[in-house]
């Protein structure tokens, strides 16, 4: 499953299926494991050890994130602008040393993408600890829960 798919691209870029590529099922795919990847990385080993009733014993560190687990709409922006950024434009930009059109827009989704994974680091992942198909508001904490960041 994807966290997005070609109609939420073309609400953000409706004239991308005009260049003569007519799917990016591919690419959404691949954008999918990417922001797993991210988490994986970057939100699973600060969350994994959650307090309170789904405490994981801090032993167990070969604990690996569960991909079903987490709220894969909470990514489709960011999923959008990722395939846009990693994936679709790439395709369509000559690389030229002056640039083009799909450089701009590269770089501009890019930022978007940075901006949209940091929003949902600082917010909180919804990850269902428990798998009883609802994230309490317990299972949906911020990269730095209780954590003094300076």
């Amino acid at each position: 499953m994807a966290m997005s798919t070609d109609a939420d691209v073309l609400t953000y870029e409706p004239d991308i299926l005009e260049y003569g590529i007519q799917s990016f099922s591919t690419e959404h795919s691949k954008t999918r494991a990417d922001i797993l990847r991210i988490l994986r990385i970057d939100w699973w080993p600060r969350h994994r050890n959650v307090i309170g009733k789904y405490a994981i014993n801090i032993i167990d560190t070969n604990l690996e994130m569960d991909d079903s687990k987490v709220t894969e709409s909470q990514f489709a922006r960011a999923a959008v602008y990722h395939v846009l950024a990693y994936y679709i434009l790439p395709k369509l930009t000559k690389f030229t040393p002056e640039g083009d059109v799909f450089r701009e827009k590269m770089e501009y989704y890019r930022a978007r993408f940075n901006e949209e994974i940091d929003y949902i680091l600082k917010d909180g992942v919804e990850y269902d600890f428990d798998a009883d198909g609802v994230v309490e508001d317990t299972e949906k904490q911020p990269v730095h829960f209780g954590r003094l960041v300076r």
